[in-house]
């Protein structure tokens, strides 16, 4: 989420607000601290204006990178 945070040009705080999650609570889910809910991940695409399927494939894509 972190990347694609930065992607959009978004601070903790204006993705929480464009996302209706506290800016705590961003940070707590890219530091891995707290895993979300699916609809919390649905509000965290709509944030990004994005569907969730998206979301979740550049998840799995960034995920698999760091693996290898």
């Amino acid at each position: 989420m972190r990347v694609l945070r930065a992607r959009h040009g978004f601070s903790q705080e204006s993705f929480g607000f464009a996302a209706g999650l506290h800016r705590n609570y961003v940070g707590a889910v890219e530091r891995g601290e707290v895993s979300p809910t699916l609809p919390t991940l649905q509000r965290i695409a709509d944030g990004f204006s994005i569907p969730a399927s998206e979301l979740l494939a550049l998840a799995e894509r960034l995920t698999k990178e760091a693996e290898e």
